[in-house]
C-alpha cells in the first residue's frame, strides 16, 4: 500500500484506543499548547487538519464554543469517534489534506497536529492551506521534532513504516516549504524534547 491507504488503516485501527495509549501520546502532548496559541487568536472559523478523535476540537469548543468548527480525516473510524465525541458542534468531513473538499478562504485559522509528517506530497498540503484560509488566516503546524543526525536516521528508515510515515522534518525545511508555499509571519517553538508548534499566516488583511 501505499502512504495514504497505510495511514487511513493504521489510524482506522488505533481509533478506539487513540485517546489513551501511546499511539495518541505524542498528539496528546500539544493538545495544551495549541489551545494556548489559539486561543490568544481572534478566530470566528477554525478547521483541523488531520481532525483524529477530535480530542483537539473538543477542547477548542469548550473554550470558545461561538466559533464555526471543522475537521478532516483519512480515518473513517477516527471520524466516528470524533462524531460521538462533538455530535454537532463540528462539521466532520473524511478527505485528503492534499484535496481539501472545501471552498478557498473558508477558516481564519487551520491547525495541522501530528499529522503534516504522514504526507507525500508537502507542498501540494500547504497550497491547499493557503486556498482554504481567509486572507491574513492563520496556519499551526504542530508535530515531531527530532535533531541530528537521529532525525536523517529516522527518515532513511521511514519510508518503511506500516503506518503511513513519509518525513520528519527540520526547522529548516518546515521553513522553507511554507514560504515557498507563500505564508509570512513564520514563527517556531519547540514543545518539550520532541515536539515543535509553527505557526505562519496566508497574505492579506486579517478579517
Amino acid at each position: 500500500m501505499d502512504a495514504k491507504s497505510n495511514s487511513q488503516a493504521s489510524f482506522d485501527r488505533q481509533a478506539a484506543t487513540y485517546d489513551v495509549d501511546r499511539n495518541g501520546s505524542h498528539a496528546r502532548k500539544a493538545y495544551k499548547p495549541i489551545l494556548t496559541e489559539i486561543l490568544a487568536q481572534n478566530y470566528s472559523s477554525l478547521l483541523d487538519v488531520g481532525a483524529g478523535t477530535g480530542e483537539m476540537l473538543r477542547m477548542l469548543i469548550n473554550a470558545r464554543p461561538e466559533a464555526r468548527y471543522a475537521g478532516i480525516d483519512l480515518a473513517e473510524n477516527m471520524l466516528k469517534a470524533a462524531g460521538e465525541k462533538l455530535g454537532r458542534s463540528a462539521d466532520l468531513l473524511q478527505g485528503d489534506a492534499e484535496k481539501l473538499p472545501l471552498p478557498g478562504h473558508s477558516f481564519d485559522i487551520i491547525i495541522c497536529n501530528d499529522s503534516f509528517h504522514h504526507y507525500p506530497n508537502p507542498a501540494t498540503a500547504l497550497a491547499e492551506f493557503k486556498r482554504v484560509l481567509n486572507p491574513g488566516g492563520m496556519l499551526l503546524i504542530s508535530d515531531y521534532r527530532m535533531t541530528f543526525p537521529l532525525r536523517q536516521l529516522m527518515n532513511l528508515f521511514i519510508r518503511y513504516s506500516q503506518d503511513g510515515d513519509v518525513h520528519i522534518y527540520s526547522k529548516g525545511e518546515l521553513r522553507r516549504l511554507t514560504q515557498d508555499a507563500g505564508f509570512t509571519h513564520w514563527t517556531y517553538k519547540n514543545i518539550g524534547n520532541n515536539a515543535f508548534i509553527m505557526t505562519a499566516r496566508k497574505a492579506g488583511e486579517i478579517q
